[in-house]
């Protein structure tokens, strides 16, 4: 048990522990090598995305650091607590990356599993500087202790939380294969018109049956969109669908002796219920409750979409609930994925501090509408099927994340044992 194990601090257990640049590098749009910050650290992995800056070898060379296979990074300045496990990327560091090597008689993984773990990030929280820009220095990251149980336990705690990210991992890459998959089909029909376009030529068109294809008009006519298959519609999106926005929840407090239901904001939206999640009384008006399967697009701040999936709540203002009594729910979420980069783009240029949309703008983003309610019946049994499996792999990830963060400081802290985790895991899967 954990009394048993030796109480250790990061020193001790590393080779080298720094951070990177106190500076900036000269950039190079061409360059091989990525200039990484704390932001660039999410969830166990190095993210180099097209915002990335790049410098040249040389640079790289000027300013490297000593990375290796033993190597872990924990954002130290701004976002905090990030951490990330370095594996031969092209990059150097900027100064809010701090990284650490780890001895070889010290499982790596298991030491990336301590310091991502509640109780690391309450100690940076607790002991960082800065009251706007929060840093913790290096002598706080070498000082941080916990216990080291033997080599053969931390394989072993390493082996099952490293077998729960793998699944995790494999349910987001499928829910966002699926969710191309969808996007891909969706666009070819109603935003290029493809198998239109093969009926007016004659043609099969690749990947449809004949029948499905003969659904499809085969002659074009003018719209205020441009040419748009003949006899279908062009319509707002406030027209095919009803968007509900949510209370003000501070006004709807739970009353006592009510079960209170979580509130949703922006932030559940993103990660699901939390510890400082709101609470709200059950006995609002029921259109403001959200259920899993709802479709959830929040127009202010940071506007994104999601199908719910962490049970009941209540719908928060700056959010919309997407119903539609007249069209499924794949096409009407469909329409406002294809423009939301548009909205974001109108709350980006806001001279505000919170970015929003306006009810007008749901009236301006146009959509198309066939004009067959068979056409529509046939991609209920391409698109529910493709949405559904999606929801699927992503509420089995989140499931999944709740199972690891549960078991992460319990077994680092020798509060479970390794049978008891690993029958846990058995039932989670």
């Amino acid at each position: 048990m954990m009394s048993d194990w030796p109480l250790v601090t990061l020193k001790d257990i590393t080779s080298v522990l720094g951070d990177g640049l106190h500076g900036t590098p000269e950039y190079d749009e061409e360059g091989e090598y990525h200039f990484i910050n704390g932001n660039n650290l999410k969830d166990g992995k190095i993210v180099i995305n097209e915002k990335t800056k790049r410098a040249s070898l040389e640079q790289y060379e000027k300013h490297k650091k000593p990375l290796n296979d033993r190597t872990l990074l924990v954002s130290i300045n701004g976002t905090i607590g990030n951490v990330a496990e370095y594996n031969g990327e092209r990059i150097f560091l900027g100064k809010s990356a701090c990284y650490f090597n780890v001895n070889e008689d010290v499982d790596k993984h298991f030491v990336k599993y301590v310091v991502s773990s509640p109780v690391f990030k309450s100690y940076l929280d607790r002991l960082a500087s800065g009251s706007t820009i929060k840093n913790v220095s290096l002598k706080l990251m070498r000082e941080f202790s916990f216990h080291l149980p033997p080599l053969e336990i931390q394989n072993s705690i390493s082996d099952i939380l490293k077998s729960l990210d793998d699944k995790i991992s494999n349910n987001t890459v499928m829910d966002a294969t699926l969710e191309k998959i969808a996007q891909r089909i969706f666009k070819s029909w109603f935003v290029d018109f493809d198998p239109v376009k093969a009926n007016a030529e004659g043609v099969p068109f690749d990947g449809l049956s004949p029948e499905i294809q003969a659904l499809f008009p085969n002659e074009f006519e003018e719209s205020e969109l441009g040419v748009i298959p003949k006899g279908w519609e062009v319509k707002s999106l406030d027209e095919i669908a009803h968007f509900l926005n949510g209370l003000a929840c501070q006004k709807h407090r739970p009353k006592e002796g009510e079960a209170p239901l979580p509130v949703i904001k922006i932030a559940e939206m993103r990660a699901g219920y939390q510890e400082k999640t709101n609470e709200a009384s059950p006995s609002v008006d029921p259109k403001y409750i959200v259920n899993d399967g709802d479709f959830l697009f929040s127009w202010s701040g940071s506007l994104t979409t999601c199908f719910w999936s962490h049970g009941p709540g209540v719908l928060n203002q700056h959010l919309f609930k997407v119903t539609s009594e007249d069209y499924p729910k794949w096409f009407y979420s469909m329409w406002v994925n294809r423009h939301l980069a548009e909205f974001i783009r109108i709350a980006a240029d806001k001279a505000t501090t919170m970015g929003h949309i306006k009810r007008e703008h749901l009236s301006q983003a146009k959509v198309v509408v066939p004009n067959l309610e068979e056409l529509i019946s046939k991609g209920n049994d391409i698109f529910g099927p493709l949405i559904e499996r999606s929801n699927l792999c992503l509420t089995q990830a989140k499931t999944l994340m709740k199972v690891r963060d549960k078991l992460l400081p319990r077994l680092i802290s020798g509060k479970i044992t390794i049978q008891k985790a690993e029958e846990l895991l058995e039932e989670a899967s």
